[in-house]
């Protein structure tokens, strides 16, 4: 069977198999058997065993983690044209995103970001993108192979395989280049303090808020971790300093695709609906009746936020116990 590699971002600690990076796995079942590729640390090989995967390539050295993602994608690339795989996946978050890209350049690979689905048959591989604010779906077929894609997390639910075995695990030597290696991380690293929510860009259910929370964001906190869910916010609540940056929504902020989106006092622009269209459902909480987010919700609500959000994270809370 064809080897599919699979990109599991982050460097050492935060080289984590997550669920976007198990969601890639299932869908790198369809078309070949999947391998993990890691920098710095061992993963879980149980659990990647229980998604199909058979083997990991473990890179190590401080090049990885000293240094931005160019040794990373260095590193890759010589991978792929070792072991010449039909297809590497990555998930769409920004670094992931440029390794993939750079890969594809070095290999002579096609490449595409942003997909929402990836088939596979007798015909080929074909990847499915959500253009021009959800919009449009494109379909683009790849003549020959490798086939790199960065694919949107929440695109297939993970799946585990019938008869799992342990990954095994393969330290891969590879001596990063000195050109790779020009941009140096020198300045110290800060970290944000770690939050029990999900990150925003892989979540399964996003609440977020708008103008309409006048700066108040404690019912869409509250509605979020009660349902166990991430917190988005508009550009209108961010550029008003209501909320930090990194958890905006939209064209110039992140794009989602959860299986549920809830958005509270938000008009529905169309930087916006960029950022959240793919989401499986959507839900909308305004008090204005002719807001443009009703056009695209598959449910809405006309009503106060704060009681809605409040009555909905009671009820929801009473049921759970």
């Amino acid at each position: 069977m064809s080897e599919i590699l699979v990109l599991v971002g982050g460097v050492g600690a935060d080289a984590a198999v997550t669920k976007p990076v198990l969601e890639l796995v299932t869908l790198a079942r369809r078309w070949g058997e999947p391998s993990v590729v890691v920098f710095g640390s061992t993963p879980d090989v149980d659990l990647l065993g229980r998604y199909g995967v058979s083997t990991v390539y473990r890179f190590d050295g401080p090049e990885y983690a000293d240094h931005l993602i160019a040794p990373r994608a260095e590193a890759l690339a010589a991978l792929v044209a070792n072991r010449a795989p039909v297809g590497v996946l990555a998930t769409a978050s920004t670094d992931d995103r440029e390794i993939a890209a750079r890969v594809a350049l070095r290999v002579g690979a096609g490449f595409v970001y942003d997909a929402v689905d990836v088939l596979a048959d007798a015909d080929g591989v074909r990847t499915v993108q959500s253009v021009f604010a959800g919009n449009y779906a494109v379909t683009a077929s790849f003549a020959e192979g490798p086939v790199v894609v960065a694919v949107k997390a929440n695109a297939v639910t993970p799946a585990e395989v019938q008869s799992p075995s342990p990954a095994s695990v393969q330290v891969v030597e590879h001596e990063v280049s000195a050109g790779a290696r020009r941009t140096r991380v020198v300045a110290s690293e800060v970290k944000e303090a770690a939050s029990s929510r999900p990150e925003l860009g892989g979540a399964a259910i996003v609440v977020s808020g708008g103008r309409g929370t006048g700066g108040d964001f404690s019912p869409i906190e509250e509605l979020a971790d009660v349902l166990g869910g991430a917190v988005g916010a508009s550009r209108a609540a961010v550029d008003s300093g209501w909320y930090p940056h990194q958890f905006q929504v939209g064209q110039t902020g992140k794009t989602v695709s959860p299986q549920l989106y809830l958005a509270a006092g938000i008009s529905g622009a169309i930087q916006h609906r960029a950022g959240m269209q793919t989401s499986r459902t959507i839900v909308a909480v305004d008090k204005d009746p002719e807001a443009p987010i009703f056009d695209l919700v598959d449910f809405g609500v006309v009503g106060d936020l704060k009681v809605v959000l409040a009555q909905a994270t009671a009820e929801i809370a009473a049921r759970r116990g």
